[in-house]
């Protein structure tokens, strides 16, 4: 793995990140990167220019995505698809969907902000490609306008984190209806970030080991391909873990550094590269 440089989970100006899909390419490039894969959210509007661009320089770019899902029972979960076919019509369909719920979701949550003193709209949001509007954009609209110092404490419970902000909900698809579309498209479905799951007990305890397991091994059923054993979030034990749930479900262990800054350089080691 020393010998060959790899991240499957960047973000780009497509949805909530800070640079675009060709700065990516290059920065990754000169980085001397192997292969990389970008995984906006909940879109493909980026992957275009990113593969012109990859084939410009000369280095190996995976079409993805990531897409905000919950199981059966309402927990909630990140499903990555690589190898997408962005034309694919099931896609564009289903992912048209999802804009329209978080447009809807987007509005009552400014109403909301409004109501509590923060004079945010869509109008002071630096959107994506797609006009792609998600909490940590609302949160760089909140410093730029002097309500807060840093992103972070958008998300505490006087503002995003707030009761009245929370019960704002954007309705997310089940997990294996992604996972479906993401085959349907030609794609192999990944879970992302497992550590992040929460509801299962404390992330990194057994009881959560235990639950997320379970969890893998449905989602394993339903299609899953892959599972992100390396993230910045997860630690090396954490990490081997989850390579331990992989082999045991015979999934493909892959590794991103859930990127959104403005330079590639700046992205976050994983317990393991």
């Amino acid at each position: 793995m020393d010998d060959y440089k790899a991240d499957f989970h960047i973000h780009t100006t497509a949805s909530d990140g800070q640079a675009s899909p060709t700065q990516i390419v290059k920065r990754a490039k000169e980085l001397d990167y192997d292969i990389i894969a970008i995984t906006d959210h909940d879109n493909t509007n980026g992957i275009a220019e990113g593969m012109i661009a990859a084939e410009a320089v000369g280095i190996k770019l995976i079409p993805g995505i990531e897409i905000a899902v919950v199981t059966e029972e309402g927990i909630g979960l990140h499903m990555l698809g690589y190898h997408i076919d962005i034309e694919n019509e099931a896609l564009k369909n289903f992912l048209d969907a999802m804009v329209q719920r978080r447009t809807e979701r987007n509005e009552q949550l400014f109403r909301v902000l409004q109501e509590m003193g923060y004079d945010i709209s869509r109008e002071d949001i630096t959107a994506g490609k797609n006009d792609y509007i998600g909490k940590p954009l609302i949160a760089r609209a909140l410093v730029s306008k002097g309500y807060i110092a840093e992103e972070k404490q958008a998300f505490g419970r006087d503002i995003l984190g707030s009761a009245k902000c929370r019960a704002v909900k954007k309705v997310k698809p089940l997990a294996k209806d992604a996972i479906r579309i993401i085959k349907e498209a030609g794609g192999t479905p990944v879970l992302a970030h497992p550590i992040q799951t929460r509801g299962i007990g404390r992330p990194g305890s057994e009881q959560f080991y235990e639950n997320i397991d379970k969890i893998i091994g449905r989602l394993k059923r339903q299609g899953l391909k892959g599972l992100e054993c390396f993230h910045p979030d997860q630690d090396f034990e954490q990490s081997m873990r989850f390579v331990e749930m992989a082999e045991k479900y015979h999934l493909h262990i892959t590794r991103g550094s859930d990127f959104h800054g403005i330079d590639f350089a700046d992205a976050e080691e994983t317990a393991y590269r």
